[in-house]
């Protein structure tokens, strides 16, 4: 889950913890390097990582990518939804 910082003024949600399963965050993390190099088909989701990637770097692009899969499929489970690409 990712970290959270909260004041007054601020509102910053971190990157992927390190705590909790590891195997869980590799596969996340593959899961995000298949959809940005394999997959073909258009997400909104691969053209938000891809704007991270211009700005930044292909990894950092990865590890944004795992987290945002990480927060809909946490989202999903809490709320007993199926998934629907935008």
């Amino acid at each position: 889950m990712p970290r959270r910082y909260q004041s007054g003024e601020a509102d910053y949600t971190g990157s992927i913890s390190k705590c909790g399963d590891r195997r869980v965050r590799t596969l996340l993390y593959e899961a995000a390097n298949v959809m940005l190099t394999r997959y073909k088909g258009s997400l909104k989701l691969k053209d938000w990582a891809f704007a991270i990637a211009r700005r930044s770097t292909m990894r950092k692009a990865r590890i944004a990518l795992a987290r945002r899969l990480a927060i809909i499929m946490h989202a999903m489970l809490r709320d007993g939804t199926k998934f629907k690409p935008a």
